[in-house]
């Protein structure tokens, strides 16, 4: 008996210091036409409108967040694979699969919201069309050796934060520039300075982890029995130490998107879903 008492006390307090980084106003389901099932795999920054994809990532659809309207941007297959969505909006770059056997080509291209059409910007072989993510003045981006690449005033820098041996994943720079959130394999979540310095980790179970903001953190807690996913949460840390179960792990909740007040996320079963948070 006093051993059950202290293993709920124990669990109380993990509850209790568990620290509120986000509140939920409201989480609503979201649907297109076009989709049975679906993926959320962009967020424009102003929190607008949703890309969506099917789950094999074919095609891309806009769902605007305020009248619900759908519009296909494209049926290309592999579209909805690591999009882009620029800083006002306007631009998503993606990219648009085409077999060459035995080489996998794809064509990268930009779509504009205001023309209505998109340009193919770039092409390139499998293995070399890593998007980037970028902010003013930088991009950064994993090579085909699973390291950092820093595109920085015209210079291209390798980095290793944690080591040559690790692979490196999600990689983004924080909103001001300043630091570069990353994912190694088998070992967490790590934040580092744009300079690959000051290496801090986040937290062990934080997948595809995004910035809300400059000290704010969104991932996913992925569970799996070695052959099938089995639960998934989305999670919240800051930088200085306080985390948050946003979504609970039973819902089978992944890849979360962010923009300021918002948080959208796919289940398993290929329902979207969007919160506004505060």
């Amino acid at each position: 008996m006093r051993k059950t008492i202290l293993l709920v006390a124990i669990a109380l307090v993990s509850v209790i210091a568990q620290a509120q980084v986000l509140e939920i106003v409201s989480m609503r389901k979201v649907t297109a036409p076009e989709l049975k099932e679906g993926k959320v795999v962009g967020i424009s920054p102003k929190g607008d409108y949703l890309l969506l994809t099917d789950m094999d990532n074919t095609g891309l659809v806009r769902y605007d967040l305020a009248t619900k309207a759908t519009t296909v941007i494209t049926e290309a297959e592999g579209a909805g694979w690591d999009v882009k969505v620029s800083q006002d909006g306007n631009k998503i770059t993606y990219r648009q699969r085409h077999d060459n056997n035995p080489l996998i080509r794809y064509d990268i291209m930009q779509h504009s919201m205001t023309e209505g059409k998109a340009v193919v910007r770039a092409q390139a072989q499998r293995g070399t069309a890593q998007l980037v993510a970028a902010d003013a003045n930088s991009t950064v981006a994993v090579n085909e050796d699973l390291h950092l690449v820093l595109n920085h005033n015209g210079k291209s820098i390798v980095l290793t934060p944690n080591g040559t041996s690790e692979a490196y994943n999600w990689p983004s720079i924080s909103p001001d520039g300043s630091k570069i959130l990353y994912y190694v394999s088998g070992k967490g979540c790590f934040v580092c300075d744009i300079n690959g310095s000051n290496v801090q980790k986040i937290a062990n179970h934080c997948r595809a982890p995004k910035w809300y903001n400059n000290n704010t953190i969104v991932g996913m807690a992925d569970e799996d029995n070695g052959t099938v996913l089995t639960a998934s949460a989305i999670v919240v840390y800051t930088l200085d130490g306080k985390s948050q179960i946003l979504v609970n792990k039973n819902m089978m909740a992944m890849y979360p998107q962010v923009a300021q007040g918002k948080v959208a996320f796919t289940t398993a079963a290929g329902e979207m879903y969007v919160l506004n948070v505060k």
